[in-house]
């Protein structure tokens, strides 16, 4: 890949910063002086309809804030992704989520292999595995058909597969539970195994290199679960050759480390591989969404993918002045470097969108979480930004106050969808349409505010009219669809990861790498016999952590 362009000395952010100096945001006057506005500033991609008309742009904002992704090269950067170049440069390696949504038929060559070919290959084995899971073909060791399916992992391996499936909690087949363990915390364990059956329940572990430290613990705790439980009921008998068995019929794999499955006692036959090329906060829509596919079905995992591949279409083919990923990513940008913006909240006004937020902070903050470019230089600007949210009006009565009327400026997503797909009244009112009414009514007031004119024409005592003005020109962008369908979610997913892309190809960094995470992670292998008692491992931490740790063995009971 060649050197990042510095955006900082790019005609157009030149440009960017005369606007920003003279810049006086007034959406309320904008709104009355452009009847156009709204629909200059209403997009589509794919089913998603998405108004950027109460951001704090104008048209001279827009124009230079696309001459800025020229000046960057963003169309040259999103073709080298989309056609499987070397663009994450400190592992050497492609970066091709995009391929794992490709249909059938679609080719791609990337280092000599025919990827797609090789995407649809494990897709078919995953729908296989599926198809007999859900109909009962697929039995435990005693025969009885599987129930609750646990996925065990962490980081990209988790946070994808339990946000689709709650998102999609109305597509997922009666009688069958998805449970998600993550957190080395054996609590996390114990909670989501307490109550099960060990006799129909089927553990699917998600390690690519089957190493990682949380995940491994993890499955070594629920297989010892598996076998106390089925010995406790008769259902096997002592011995290795019986206990292998049965973890051959609860448990199977998402990895690439055969030799470390079968290792583990799970038959390779049933590990279901991906590649390098596919980073974990990219990974939900390849075999690391198995939990998923048995939940809701291989026609509707079909489905999902068809939705990320409307919005890589949108994002490959549009011109810059009408990519919704691009413009948003631009947008974000705009507020991170010349509004000192550093959180944004992700709105939904869909409580099966309740783990969106905690997805997104991953995939924006592990990618763009950045200091050096991908030339292994400094970057020149702000980087990043914290991602944030909760559902619907439980944030309204949480942390609104802040958005409304804090000194920061925070920048705000809101999404919503026409068709609930649990739709209610009381007694003669739709919920939903009160719902939306929040939702539409939330973005109108961030927008135009609350004089303090209006609240004297109020009645309110003067001494309290400051308290209730709200400033308005609190940019926020609203994003509807149809309704929340398995196409929707995907499209919702790609949507972001483009998002990032943009901001990182801005930024010049290497949104696909994430050494931040592995320095603590090196560090909990050297602290951990010290934690256990060992004083030579002791002595050689921190003063702090010396102390840390000889207060917790001093108040640990075994």
């Amino acid at each position: 890949m060649s050197d990042p362009v510095d955006p900082t000395t790019t005609q157009a952010w030149a440009e960017l910063t005369e606007l920003k100096a003279a810049f006086e945001p007034d959406l309320r006057g904008w709104f009355a002086a452009d009847p156009g506005r709204v629909d200059d500033l209403t997009f589509a991609a794919g089913d998603l309809v998405v108004d950027l008309s109460k951001n704090l742009v104008n048209t001279g904002v827009l124009a230079a804030l696309v001459r800025l992704a020229e000046e960057v090269d963003l169309p040259g950067r999103r073709a080298a992704m989309f056609s499987g170049q070397h663009i994450n440069v400190t592992e050497n390696r492609a970066v091709l989520h995009t391929a794992l949504r490709k249909p059938r038929g679609a080719t791609l060559e990337v280092d000599g292999v025919e990827v797609v070919g090789e995407v649809h290959d494990v897709l078919t084995k995953v729908y296989a595995f599926a198809e007999k899971v859900r109909s009962g073909e697929w039995t435990g060791v005693t025969g009885a058909p599987i129930e609750t399916v646990v996925n065990i992992g962490i980081g990209g391996s988790d946070l994808g597969p339990v946000m689709v499936y709650e998102a999609l909690k109305p597509y997922v087949k009666p009688g069958l539970e998805v449970r998600f363990v993550s957190n080395i915390d054996p609590t996390d364990v114990y909670e989501k195994t307490a109550d099960l059956n060990p006799a129909t329940t089927l553990f699917i572990v998600a390690s690519k290199t089957f190493t990682t430290l949380e995940t491994l613990t993890n499955a070594r705790m629920a297989r010892d679960w598996l076998l106390r439980g089925l010995l406790s009921a008769g259902a096997i008998v002592e011995g290795e050759e019986a206990a292998r068995a049965a973890v051959a019929k609860h448990f199977v794999a998402v990895s690439t480390a055969l030799d470390k499955v079968a290792a583990f006692g799970i038959d390779p036959e049933n590990a279901f591989g991906f590649w390098d090329w596919v980073g974990g906060r990219y990974s939900v829509d390849s075999a690391i969404g198995t939990s998923v596919a048995v939940a809701i079905g291989p026609d509707n995992f079909a489905e999902f993918l068809a939705g990320f591949h409307a919005i890589d279409e949108h994002f490959l083919n549009t011109p810059l002045a009408e990519n919704v990923p691009a413009l948003m990513g631009l947008l974000n940008v705009w507020y991170v470097n010349f509004f000192d913006a550093r959180t944004h909240a992700v709105l939904p006004y869909a409580q099966y969108l309740h783990r969106f937020a905690a997805y997104l902070q991953q995939l924006t903050m592990e990618s763009n979480g950045k200091s050096v470019r991908w030339d292994g230089s400094p970057v020149t600007t702000k980087t990043g930004e914290v991602f944030w949210g909760e559902p619907g009006t439980n944030g309204q009565h949480a942390f609104y106050q802040l958005i409304h009327q804090g000194t920061q400026l925070i920048p705000a997503d809101f999404i919503a969808v026409a068709n609930p797909a649990r739709p209610l009244v009381d007694g003669d009112k739709d919920v939903h349409e009160l719902f939306l009414a929040n939702f539409f009514a939330q973005t109108a007031a961030l927008a135009f505010g609350k004089t303090a004119d209006e609240v004297r024409a109020e009645g309110t005592p003067e001494p309290i009219v400051p308290a209730r003005v709200f400033s308005g020109n609190r940019p926020t962008t609203s994003i509807m669809a149809p309704a929340l369908t398995p196409s929707v979610v995907g499209q919702l997913i790609a949507l972001y990861e483009h998002i990032t892309f943009t901001q990182g190809i801005v930024w010049g960094i290497d949104s696909f790498d994430q050494w931040g995470v592995e320095l603590g992670k090196q560090l909990a292998l050297k602290v951990t016999p010290a934690v256990a008692g060992d004083e030579t491992a002791l002595a050689e931490q921190d003063a702090s952590t010396q102390s840390l740790i000889r207060y917790y063995l001093s108040q640990r009971t075994r």
